[in-house]
């Protein structure tokens, strides 16, 4: 039961790390950002290219039939040659995916480059402050101006 215990209490101990818990968050945030480039470049982008090419452009829909199962008479869709187990060259969905990636590339570029400039912006003000600061006084000086104002009094 001790060899138990003490696996749970190390389990536990590397689980409430400060860094497994900031990963755990990070991962979900970037799955839900994930969902969020998913639906911009499906919802925002691929109509406006659509509306730009003057008709229906959908890649996801886009596919190289390479071998249809033997008597299959069902419509030529991709999610029907799916189901019925065809061979299919899907380059829509990976052209959809990669401008989902050059997106979320792009975001998160914007966003490491605000907080490098934020970063950049708070040191350039911490150098001016120090700049700005008096000297602090030697040691051997605040003591005569004590021995000083003992004297006065």
């Amino acid at each position: 039961m001790s060899k138990a215990r003490g696996f749970l209490q190390e389990f536990q101990e590397f689980a409430v790390k400060g860094n497994m818990i900031d990963l755990a968050v990070g991962v979900i945030i970037g799955a839900a950002f994930g969902k969020i480039i998913d639906s911009l470049v499906k919802d925002i982008i691929m109509p406006i290219i659509s509306f730009i090419l003057g008709g229906e452009v959908d890649f996801t829909s886009k596919f190289l039939l390479l071998r249809a199962p033997e008597g299959y008479t069902g419509p030529q869709t991709y999610e029907a040659l799916t189901e019925a187990g065809a061979v299919l060259l899907s380059w829509g969905n990976f052209i959809t995916i990669l401008i989902n990636f050059i997106l979320l590339a792009f975001v998160v570029f914007c966003l490491v480059k605000a907080v490098n400039s934020a970063r950049e912006r708070v040191s350039r003000q911490e150098q001016v402050e120090e700049a700005t600061a008096p000297a602090p006084t030697p040691e051997d000086v605040a003591l005569l101006r004590e021995i000083r104002d003992l004297l006065k009094k």
